[in-house]
């Protein structure tokens, strides 16, 4: 170990032996052997046939479900107008480097997450498995959208869409007549128009109904279970994986194929659909509603918050996706430049769906004699599926062709997603079981996914849905994205990673990214988490509390995903003690770098000689703790 000035350096060190007791050397030499082994196991693994094909599948990933039904509400609910400058000052500053960082470690590594944070050290292979577990969560959610809007596609070819107007026998549903809803048409252009209960009570359009009655099944109680999986559904669920497997049955090989599909479709349907937006009457009111800004929003902690939270879902950021696509890359690719398309593309195409859904809703305002507040749903799940539907049934010229277009877009932006996500899962297994067949893995990802995703298709399925999305979806990813920067920038070390990146790229990471991965990053994912408990409220579906049993199981899913590290920590380290003299030495071989570099032999041996190069010229500028600390942020 080198030590000049306080200053203690690993980073070219990790690969000398050192002198270790009952036959620890002999343990290290069998783990040398072992890993070297598994790379001479996969020595062609899979990659991109074009360059391109990288980038195209980043835009199929991350312009999602997200950019569409969720920006243009989260947004227009925090400022409006005002919220872009939250928004992109967390894209500049949190947003496009993690994505840089994350396609950076996958790109070097050639590794899908799990095994890039064990070959960083042994002892961070739970970050992977916790990122992982996440990840299926919302893999398994995520196909259970594409099969709702699939049976929406479905019943589009209808001259006359089955959610536009009202059905007498939901008339005869329990929940209906107890709380004495009148029905309103959504093919009508008047606040008060066709009904089927004609009894004072609550009002719900036709679309809504529509939504909860004839799709979901719902039910609005499960204390006494979630029921069985609604048939219809359940096929439409079984198409989706479907498809999906088909887009990953060979791996980048397939998927990369798909990718141009995927990513340019939905701009083609954008673009009519903003052509036909902008052209309707009142557009320009719901346009300028959307992006009115109100600045008073920039005081308030939740905007920022969202914009956060707005920014890494959209971006996939801590999923592992990013990781993997770049895993498949050639070494020296222009990951950069990549990092920089997406995370510019992403939030322009946010904006083009705001610019669109906020024409139309200026429309129906305009129709209605009504301000645009007025018909302005909130987001997720039902707006997709009730504002959405609601807006195109009052369309007056072929509705139906609108629906098509509208719904197979969202089919199509939703398995680019999926792909990137049942991605991570067979990338995983691919890494450790490399003489393994890829179609069998991904079949079995697929099937796996379609098990656990029936029990998104239960009439009581949507409750599960909102369980899983806040406990395995949100909360683990801000837990695991804290400790992904944490240990990549305060552990293995900033210069490190710089270094890494240069090797790599050829280009010296500046002041701009060490500042942000370093110290902007983790304090403002630090106060976020903390300002997510501080203002944590106790789960509930259309202001429902969850049974006690169900709040149960989603605590459990979310220690289990939380725990993954201390859980894989403990499983080496009792591994590892067993050949070494005492628990020191173990939990220090632990956190030995000895297997991080890139996978070729060849750029191995140069980027450890760069390293060596790199820090003895560090060591000889003679710099005191403090100050080379100092140096090293600002890229000195």
């Amino acid at each position: 170990m080198t030590k000049e000035n306080g200053y203690v350096n690993n980073a070219f060190n990790e690969h000398q032996d050192e002198a270790v007791p009952n036959g620890s050397r002999d343990q290290n030499q069998s783990e040398d052997s072992d890993s070297k082994a598994i790379e001479q196991s996969n020595p062609d693994r899979l990659s991109w046939d074009k360059p391109i094909e990288f980038l195209m599948s980043c835009i199929a990933m991350n312009v999602g479900l997200g950019n569409i039904w969720r920006f243009p509400f989260v947004a227009y609910e925090n400022g409006g107008g005002a919220f872009l400058i939250p928004y992109i000052l967390v894209l500049m500053l949190m947003g496009r480097p993690m994505y840089y960082l994350e396609a950076c470690l996958g790109q070097f590594a050639s590794r899908g997450n799990v095994k890039i944070f064990e070959n960083l050290a042994p002892a961070l292979k739970g970050v992977g498995f916790g990122q992982l577990v996440g990840t299926i969560c919302v893999a398994t959610y995520y196909c259970s959208l594409m099969a709702i809007t699939l049976f929406y596609l479905v019943n589009s070819f209808s001259a006359d869409l089955p959610w536009a107007s009202c059905n007498p026998e939901w008339d005869s549903v329990e929940w209906v007549k107890n709380d004495n809803i009148t029905c309103i048409a959504s093919n009508s252009t008047s606040t008060v128009s066709n009904t089927t209960n004609t009894t004072s009570g609550s009002e719900m359009s036709s679309a809504e109904l529509y939504f909860r009655i004839d799709v979901l099944k719902e039910s609005v109680d499960i204390s006494d279970g979630i029921g069985t999986p609604d048939w219809q559904l359940a096929l439409c669920l079984l198409v989706a994986w479907a498809i999906t497997f088909g887009v990953c049955a060979k791996g980048v090989q397939s998927s990369g194929k798909a990718s141009y599909f995927l990513a340019l479709f939905p701009y083609v349907v954008l673009l009519a659909l903003l052509i036909r937006a902008v052209t309707l009457e009142g557009s320009g009111t719901g346009i300028l509603y959307f992006i009115n800004p109100k600045w008073d929003k920039l005081l308030d902690a939740k905007v920022w918050y969202n914009a956060v939270t707005q920014c890494f879902f959209s971006l996939n950021i801590g999923f592992g996706s990013v990781s993997m696509y770049a895993s498949y890359n050639g070494f020296r690719h222009n990951v950069y430049k990549v990092a920089m398309v997406i995370t510019t593309l992403d939030t322009l195409t946010s904006l083009l769906a705001g610019t669109i859904i906020f024409g139309i809703l200026g429309n129906l305002a305009s129709k209605m004699g009504v301000e645009v507040s007025e018909v302005v749903k909130s987001g997720g799940t039902g707006l997709a599926f009730i504002s959405y539907p609601e807006a195109l049934a009052k369309f007056e010229a072929v509705p139906w062709l609108f629906a098509i277009l509208f719904f197979l877009m969202l089919f199509v932006l939703g398995v680019g997603s999926l792909a990137a996500l049942q991605g991570c899962a067979f990338t995983v297994v691919m890494d450790a079981f490399p003489k393994l067949k890829i179609w069998h893995v991904s079949l079995g990802t697929a099937v796996g996914g379609f098990v656990i995703g029936l029990v998104y298709v239960t009439p009581g399925g949507q409750w599960i849905f909102s369980m899983v999305d806040f406990f395995g979806g949100t909360f683990i990813f801000y837990i695991m994205n804290i400790v992904e920067v944490v240990a990549i920038f305060w552990w293995y070390g900033l210069e490190n990673v710089c270094q890494d990146i240069e090797f790599m790229t050829k280009r010296k990471p500046g002041i701009y990214w060490r500042v942000c991965w370093c110290l902007v990053i983790p304090l403002v994912l630090i106060c976020v988490l903390v300002y997510f408990l501080a203002t944590f409220e106790p789960l509930k579906y259309e202001s429902k509390d969850f049974p006690v049993k169900i709040s149960v199981w989603g605590w459990a899913l979310l220690a289990f995903g939380i725990f993954q590290p201390i859980l894989w920590f403990a499983i080496d380290f009792f591994r590892k003690r067993k050949t070494y003299e005492n628990s020191k030495q173990a939990i220090q071989s632990m956190f030995r770098h000895t297997h991080w570099g890139p996978k070729d032999p060849k750029l191995h041996q140069k980027w450890k000689e760069f390293k060596i190069l790199r820090n003895a010229d560090r060591v000889l500028k003679l710099r005191g703790k403090t100050r080379d600390k100092i140096c090293v942020l600002i890229g000195k």
